[in-house]
């Protein structure tokens, strides 16, 4: 598994999470293991699950904050998920950081391939205006 496919893994542990309202470190092995079979990215996929639960309040207001009236649970979940993946792994997530330009580009092809017809442009709108404060 390749960084863009951990990603992609991250991203939809994220949004089974939402679906289910359960964060836990439980449902993150679970998923692991039902999900995830090459464990070379796992300390990416861990590190971001640590930045994300740890931050998960921070991050849903900032993400609310730039969603112009757009209240989380009006959010597509995908889109969501993309959003929260993203703010993690480049605000909170420790070690290896990547380039915001980066994060948002890779975020972008993410909702463009799991999201709806708009979940590019929104997203890219999200995080941009993120990362200009």
């Amino acid at each position: 598994m390749n960084r863009p496919e951990a990603r992609e893994a991250v991203m939809q542990m994220l949004f089974q999470m939402e679906i289910q309202k359960d964060f836990s470190e439980e449902a993150k092995q679970g998923y692991i293991e039902n999900f995830i079979d090459d464990d070379d990215q796992l300390e990416y996929i861990n590190d971001v699950f640590k930045a994300f639960v740890s931050h998960k309040d921070e991050i849903d207001k900032l993400i609310e904050s730039f969603s112009k009236g757009w209240k989380l649970e009006r959010l597509a979940k995908v889109d969501l998920a993309v959003l929260r993946l993203c703010v993690a792994e480049t605000k909170y997530k420790e070690g290896e950081q990547i380039p915001m330009p980066a994060a948002i580009n890779e975020a972008v092809k993410i909702a463009k391939k799991f999201g709806g017809e708009s979940s590019g442009k929104f997203v890219n709108g999200i995080l941009g205006n993120i990362s200009r404060m």
